[in-house]
């Protein structure tokens, strides 16, 4: 560990976990250890879980489901309208 409290995570447990540069975890004490869990979506949410996640230069929540619906439609409408 640093002076600042800093630890670093062996790259093979990095590769096994998916842990990456910028990954969000979880830091818990569990008996007398430190448990480190990766924070990431479920495979089948990825939509709930970044439409629940604040961005750090976002200064406000965004509906994400919203936003891919207007997209959606604006895609469709566009496409049909060509010849």
């Amino acid at each position: 560990m640093g002076e600042k409290g800093q630890v670093v995570i062996p790259k093979e447990l990095r590769e096994k976990t998916g842990i990456k540069e910028g990954t969000e975890v979880s830091i818990e004490a569990k008996g007398g250890a430190v448990v480190i869990t990766r924070r990431g979506p479920l495979a089948e949410s990825y939509v709930e879980y970044f439409s629940s996640t604040l961005a750090k230069k976002l200064d406000r929540p965004v509906d994400i489901k919203k936003l891919l619906g207007e997209e959606t439609l604006e895609l469709n409408r566009t496409s049909h309208s060509r010849p």
